[in-house]
């Protein structure tokens, strides 16, 4: 009965979009259509081409990966039998302020994990409260694991996510584990999926070179419905970038939810180090350190190190979402505030790294989430100042062009194999001008950093000058680019 309503207003909504598509098309004059019209010109040249070659590369090398080269990487890997096996799996959990049902979900289905995959195992607990270690003896002691499976704690003081994941390492390293030991590094909030350490830890013995690799994320959100179907968006999206960047084993990033890792990586002091104090020398904000973004961290300092990176599409986990909060609008912003901050604190290191080391796409792609934050709002934008200037009909062509496009990419998206819905469109258009804005407005403060699920900020001892020059700075040159910005295109635009 629940499926049956569910698929039944997922069609209303399917009906309720391309509904609005065909009144806004029959809304439109009829030389809008024609291939002579200045404005189709405008519209294809403008809005189209530019904006979506790179998301069409990316998604012809996923679909590549994903259904030519990775399954042909896979029987490979089959073909290795138990020579791919490691020596020894270390499963680490980092938790902090979780409730106990999403922590109780967590270790059950990691201990299952260790028994199930038939490996010698230790499962490190990188914990601040005492009421989850008893959860955890409790669950250890219920599901009785073999003797090959161990239990080891690792009672940290709350300072961070960063600092869990360096004590947790250092803890692994006491083990002494050798060259052939791999260690899986798991959020507090992510279940795994049946069979994920038996999908991943072979690939380490096929590909030498590989010093972590990452997963498919699933989620599921304690939230409102447009909550639920963003985060699933986000997930799909990743899926696809993942595959892509896999093909030329440099995935931008060692997803915090689940990334397994050689553990002669983890192990290494520089490696630890760039996880537990990364920090950065900005020419204008100064040097500050990376309270966020551990994932990225642990991406570069592989890069640095020489390493490569993968990506297994059919080693699936689930991640409980706790949005920040109850409104949609604050929750995303929030978010984006974080994702976009990590991500471009990294960015422009990671292209020092330079091209020889990087690869040719890797470098494009980077170069890409500079300037996308501007080229997502060029659209909207020059329909506005058309509008403005000559006929809200270019306004409406845009609104049309957007509504068409969307719903091509939401039709892509299926594949992902992920599932889609009605409000996917919508949300993608909102990903792009929201998170354009987030992105401007975090370039210019990315010492200003926060987590979401704890009220903590890095705070820096700075003088009130530098604070008041810093703040009122970054104000400065926001809108100086914003209105550099507008004014080129009106200038364009007017050229027309």
């Amino acid at each position: 009965m629940h499926r049956l309503k569910h698929g039944l207003l997922q069609a209303a909504g399917w009906l309720f979009y391309l509904t609005l598509l065909a009144v806004l098309a029959l809304a439109l004059p009829e030389t809008i259509f024609s291939p002579e019209s200045k404005d189709f010109i405008f519209l294809i040249g403008a809005v189209g081409i530019w904006r979506y070659s790179m998301g069409a590369t990316h998604f012809v090398r996923g679909m590549i990966f994903l259904y030519i080269v990775y399954p042909h990487l896979r029987r490979k890997v089959r073909k290795l039998g138990t020579d791919a096996d490691p020596s020894h799996v270390f499963l680490m959990v980092t938790s902090f302020r979780i409730d106990a049902l999403t922590t109780a979900q967590v270790y059950q289905s990691v201990i299952r994990e260790a028994i199930d995959s038939g490996y010698p195992t230790t499962v490190v607990c990188s914990l601040v409260e005492m009421s989850d270690e008893m959860l955890v003896k409790a669950l250890w002691a219920r599901m009785a694991p073999p003797e090959r499976c161990k239990l080891d704690f690792v009672r940290i003081a709350g300072t961070g996510k960063r600092d869990g994941l360096a004590y947790g390492f250092r803890a692994i390293s006491r083990h002494l584990p050798d060259d052939n030991a791999v260690v899986a590094v798991i959020d507090g909030d992510t279940v795994l999926a049946e069979g994920v350490v038996r999908k991943t830890v072979p690939w380490f013995r096929l590909y030498n070179n590989v010093g972590g690799l990452t997963t498919n994320e699933f989620c599921e959100v304690r939230g409102g419905y447009i909550m639920s179907e963003w985060h699933k968006l986000r997930f799909a999206q990743r899926h696809i970038n993942m595959c892509s960047m896999a093909l030329s084993k440099r995935v931008l990033t060692m997803t915090g939810r689940m990334s397994v890792f050689r553990a002669s990586v983890v192990t290494n002091p520089e490696f630890i180090a760039d996880v537990e104090s990364d920090s950065i020398d900005h020419w204008r904000l100064g040097r500050f350190k990376f309270l966020t973004g551990d994932d990225k961290s642990s991406w570069f300092s592989l890069m640095r190190l020489g390493y490569d990176t993968f990506y297994v599409p059919d080693a699936a986990i689930n991640t409980v979402e706790h949005p920040p909060e109850k409104s949609f609008f604050k929750a995303s912003r929030k978010l984006m505030y974080r994702w976009y901050g990590n991500n471009l604190r990294q960015n422009s290191r990671a292209l020092g790294l330079g091209v020889g080391r990087l690869g040719l796409f890797t470098s494009v792609v980077l170069f890409d989430q500079r300037v996308s934050m501007w080229t997502s709002l060029l659209g909207l934008t020059v329909a506005i100042i058309a509008s403005i200037q000559y006929s809200i009909a270019y306004l409406a062509v845009y609104l049309l062009w957007i509504g068409i496009t969307r719903l091509i990419l939401t039709i892509m998206l299926m594949c992902s194999g992920h599932k889609i819905g009605p409000a996917y469109p919508v949300i993608l258009y909102y990903n792009q001008i929201v998170g354009a804005m987030m992105k401007i407005y975090v370039f210019f403060r990315l010492d200003k950093q926060s987590w979401t699920r704890q009220p903590t900020a890095l705070k820096r001892d700075l003088a009130s000058f530098q604070q008041w020059f810093n703040t009122w700075s970054s104000r400065t040159m926001t809108f100086s680019a914003a209105s550099i910005f507008v004014a080129v295109l009106m200038v364009m635009v007017s050229g027309n």
